[in-house]
């Protein structure tokens, strides 16, 4: 009798248990999908990386000796202009200025774009970005780092600028998003080697000479510098220019030269007052020197956060690397030669920074969705479409698409935003798991609620994932 309830009270208990378990990993599911649990699983929000590619994408990763061409399947040009047309018929939101393309992603000819339509080309916002990545990581090894270094001559030394955006003065609290080199750690080398080398004494200058042409685009807007909304870009600064009161630094190589004579003071090396800007001599040896993330990294970080001060710096590594001046001149005139040689098409393209905040740029949708589609094909620049946020998930996405049913989690896009100028470009997948490639812009929206044309643009995103 005794054997018998305690077998009935066992098996209620392992039923009780499984329910228990059932409901937890239910739970879990739900809690993951809403991002509730990035916290614990990222240490803070989850970026694209967490999230897998979408299926039938099959990118390489960059460096990879030869990439697997991608499934041209999904739907034909007509069911897409369907789907195009059936969710931008909303004119009311979208203004008279809208243009859209929609390509397949596979390894082929420019013929592979599906659907183009509207103006040649729109004011791009920050999907400007999309260009200065690709080209980036098609012109510069995606594993290079940027270094700061310090150089002597005698008893004098030198901070040379190497154009590392995410230079830091010191790390804060919590991972970073990316890598992030120190000023402190850089003095805490220095101060090492010039104690070895019995120098007690230094003075200090600050070379800033890797980049040149004006430090703020005459393209852009005559407050956003004042403002506070951007940066002056050079080749040094720390933390971005942005001062640990609020605002921005109006000479942010020179408050990088005034912390790193502050670090190296508080390590015991006693530094004569001020810091000139001067180019280091050319005898001078490198005395310590601290590095940045990889340039793959830097470009993921820019993308998700839509960095505008690290694209600017990225924009002139570009024009380096195609040997033009590091400039904004020379980083668009190098943008636009290595999309000619990848055969994108560049009809209408004018570049006036590398980040999209000056009004003065034009870029085709169907420019936009061909650099999506080509990137995916390309060992180089395989990482770029996982590197944009994913719809209600990450970055300038996360609120967006979280409702949306089948384009949740399949749109990975980059957004891009100025007053009467909406923008969105990257990849999707369809419902059978096909990728294609999609931009949709307008700018003539001034007199219309931003919310209403976001959500507009967004229908389009929605309306290619329900495609079969």
């Amino acid at each position: 009798m005794t054997s018998q309830n305690g077998g009935r009270v066992s098996a209620r208990a392992l039923l009780v248990v499984a329910l228990v378990i059932v409901l937890v990993a239910v739970s879990v599911r739900v809690a993951w999908s809403r991002g509730s649990l990035n916290g614990l699983i990222c240490g803070g929000e989850c970026g694209p990386e967490a999230v897998a590619a979408p299926v039938g994408l099959g990118s390489a990763r960059a460096g990879d000796a030869s990439v697997r061409e991608v499934s041209a399947d999904g739907p034909g040009a007509a069911a897409v202009r369907r789907a195009v047309d059936s969710a931008l018929r909303n004119t009311d939101a979208l203004g008279p200025r809208v243009g859209v393309a929609v390509s397949r992603v596979s390894v082929g000819e420019p013929s592979d774009v599906l659907v183009e339509e509207g103006p040649a080309a729109l004011v791009p916002a920050s999907t400007t970005k999309l260009l200065t990545a690709y080209a980036a990581l098609s012109a510069i090894d995606p594993q290079q780092r940027f270094a700061t270094t310090v150089v002597r001559d005698g008893s004098r030394l030198t901070l040379v600028g190497g154009g590392d955006p995410y230079l830091v003065r010191k790390r804060g609290k919590g991972a970073p998003r990316v890598e992030r080199a120190e000023l402190s750690v850089l003095a805490a080398r220095t101060a090492t080697a010039l104690r070895r080398a019995g120098v007690e004494k230094v003075s200090l200058r600050h070379d800033t000479s890797l980049f040149s042409g004006p430090e703020a685009s005459t393209a852009w807007e005559k407050d956003y510098v004042p403002a506070g909304i951007v940066t002056r870009i050079g080749a040094l600064w720390i933390d971005e220019g942005r001062l640990s009161g609020g605002g921005r630094s109006d000479d942010p190589a020179q408050d990088a030269a005034d912390a790193f004579a502050a670090e190296l003071a508080s390590r015991g090396i006693d530094v004569a007052d001020g810091s000139e800007e001067a180019q280091a001599p050319s005898g001078a040896r490198e005395v310590a020197r601290v590095e940045s993330a990889t340039l793959a990294q830097v470009v993921e970080s820019l993308l998700v956060t839509s960095d505008n001060e690290a694209s600017e710096v990225v924009l002139r590594h570009v024009g380096l690397a195609e040997s033009e001046p590091g400039s904004f001149a020379g980083g668009a005139t190098a943008i636009e030669k290595v999309l000619a040689d990848a055969g994108v098409g560049v009809k209408g393209l004018v570049l006036t920074d590398g980040s999209g905040l000056s009004r003065k740029n034009r870029i085709a949708p169907s420019t936009l969705a061909r650099v999506v589609a080509l990137a995916p094909t390309r060992a180089r620049t395989s990482s770029l479409v996982t590197d944009i946020p994913v719809g209600g998930f990450s970055g300038t996405l996360k609120n967006r698409f979280s409702d949306a049913g089948a384009a949740r989690g399949s749109v990975r896009a980059k957004t891009g935003t100025l007053t009467g100028v909406h923008a969105i470009a990257g990849m999707v997948t369809t419902r059978s798991g096909a990728p294609l490639a999609f931009s949709v812009m307008t700018d003539a929206t001034k007199d219309i609620n931003p919310f209403v044309t976001q959500a507009a643009l967004d229908d389009l995103a929605v309306a290619l994932a329900n495609l079969p």
